[in-house]
């Protein structure tokens, strides 16, 4: 009697979390499926008419290049992200307590401003005559202004900086629960520094560095606001075309599409991730 009356607690606990999940997480994602195989309407709306052209439409070589691009910048921006937050989380999770935690406030601190004003004060860094023209001409390595602003590299630049606290975080997370005796006990052996941070610590910091792989991968994809901004539309990522087709072309169904394969393409590579650390959840933030 005692264990039926504690299921159904249970079951009126997590009926909210349930029935949340459905509206705003599995309905909409139905939706968006249904969608994509509807027609669009002539002038407005949608047309219930079963149809594949939505996904034959992206073989078509504008989008196919838009896909390409999006995954070209994505893994330049993950590799960037990589080679800058995976050696700053591991220094920092071996610093003294006190310094760890000033260091993590000044990581968590781009968190608390919108991503919007932080990619307008790239806007100042970038342009002609601005501050890192300035820089360059006062060290005299440039003598006339550079056009940095809309520029690939500036989108690059935008997405590591806007992406960067995420990898940061996650390696923190994974190497300051590593056991470090296992470090010392490699080293003891005779190994150098190099082979046991190889066979020891790589492995072992590997679910926290996949967490920010993850976190970083998936997302650089579809920020397409970044591009805007920085890229002066010169650049056009899978996120652009999507936001293009629902608020300029109103071809809602070929934006459920593109959508739908933007969202298997994430998928697969969290299932990369859950496959390489052998996780079923991101323990770098558990």
């Amino acid at each position: 009697m005692q264990g039926k009356r504690r299921s159904r607690g249970n079951a009126a606990i997590l009926a909210p979390m349930y029935l949340f999940t459905v509206i705003f997480l599995i309905g909409p994602f139905v939706y968006m499926i249904v969608l994509s195989f509807l027609t669009r309407a002539e002038t407005w709306g949608i047309v219930n008419t079963f149809t594949l052209r939505n996904y034959q439409k992206l073989l078509e070589p504008v989008y196919l290049h838009s896909f390409g691009e999006s995954i070209r910048l994505a893994v330049y921006v993950t590799a960037l992200v990589v080679l800058i937050g995976y050696p700053f989380g591991y220094f920092m999770a071996k610093l003294p307590p006190k310094a760890r935690g000033g260091l993590l406030l000044v990581v968590m601190v781009p968190f608390y401003t919108s991503s919007l004003m932080r990619l307008y004060g790239w806007i100042i860094i970038f342009r002609a005559n601005g501050l890192f023209d300035r820089l360059l001409m006062v060290l005299h390595l440039t003598d006339a202004p550079l056009k940095l602003l809309y520029t690939y590299p500036a989108v690059v630049v935008g997405m590591v900086y806007a992406l960067l606290p995420f990898m940061m975080l996650s390696v923190y997370s994974s190497v300051e629960k590593m056991d470090w005796q296992l470090v010392e006990a490699a080293r003891d052996m005779g190994a150098p520094p190099a082979k046991a941070f190889l066979t020891i610590t790589l492995p072992l910091s590997l679910p926290g560095l996949m967490t920010g792989v993850t976190l970083t991968f998936v997302p650089s994809m579809g920020l397409f606001f970044v591009a805007d901004i920085l890229g002066g539309n010169k650049i056009v990522l899978i996120g652009n075309v999507i936001q293009e087709q629902l608020m300029k072309v109103h071809d809602w169904p070929f934006a459920a599409a593109l959508s739908v394969i933007l969202m298997l393409m994430m998928s697969l590579t969290v299932w990369l991730y859950r496959r390489v650390t052998g996780v079923s959840e991101m323990e770098g933030f558990v």
